[in-house]
């Protein structure tokens, strides 16, 4: 691994191949799954846990309700602005990607370069970057949820490894960067949607979105009150004229 590097070993490159090295001995079917993990599936998963976590929130009571749907709302968006910071910090960096400077590579994504975040460039890892900030978002919202989340975005940093298409550091970048915007905004982030939610939460025809509403619940038939009889009349005087 030394030969491969300039200046002594270098631990990054000696880390990727150790892992990448895996999707040799590996068969064809596992490569298939890290691939398709790395590229989009765990990112969908994360959608989806932020998704379920929406429909456990909107249960609760009004005011908690409204804190968790503000989180889940910071989520996404934190998601969509840490991959933007990550353009130019990749343009300014101008790291190559790791199976262009290097040989023996096992690369498993055959969509290289049509994916999300996947650019000539490699530091900052745009699809570690991406899971983090949801997870990290999902954390801000459901503690529970986000420990899971954070596992996933972990996984997502290895697989890409493992494909040959990003350097450890890269993904510790990512992981680095995905956390970084999503708290050190969130303060500002959740002042200012917190407003909007509450005013979607009030209104009759979004407030669903919130919170889940109190339907009443009509009652059996069997089990509805009885209708007062008439004065002067006793109730077994209808019994009697039939």
């Amino acid at each position: 691994m030394a030969g491969l590097t300039t200046g002594g070993p270098n631990v990054d490159v000696s880390l990727l191949y150790e892992v990448n090295g895996a999707a040799r001995r590996a068969p064809a079917w596992l490569d298939t799954a890290v691939g398709t993990a790395g590229e989009y599936g765990i990112l969908l998963a994360l959608v989806l846990l932020v998704l379920w976590c929406w429909r456990g929130a909107r249960r609760q009571e009004e005011s908690a309700a409204a804190e968790t749907f503000t989180a889940l709302v910071w989520a996404p968006l934190a998601a969509g602005l840490a991959l933007i910071v990550n353009v130019p910090l990749r343009e300014l960096v101008g790291r190559q990607r790791p199976f262009r400077q290097h040989e023996g590579l096992q690369v498993l994504d055959p969509g290289w370069g049509v994916g999300l975040g996947n650019t000539e460039f490699s530091f900052v890892s745009g699809h570690t970057t991406v899971a983090m900030a949801l997870a990290v978002g999902l954390f801000v919202a459901n503690r529970r949820l986000g420990t899971l989340g954070i596992g996933l975005a972990l996984a997502v940093g290895v697989c890409r490894v493992y494909m040959g298409v990003n350097y450890p550091t890269d993904v510790i970048g990512g992981l680095a960067l995905g956390t970084a915007v999503v708290l050190v905004l969130a303060p500002l982030a959740l002042a200012l949607l917190s407003p909007v939610v509450r005013a979607v939460a009030g209104s009759r025809r979004f407030r669903r979105l919130v919170r889940a509403g109190d339907r009443a619940r009509p009652l059996p038939v069997d089990l509805a009150q009885p209708q007062t009889p008439p004065a002067g009349r006793r109730p077994q005087d209808k019994d009697l004229a039939a």
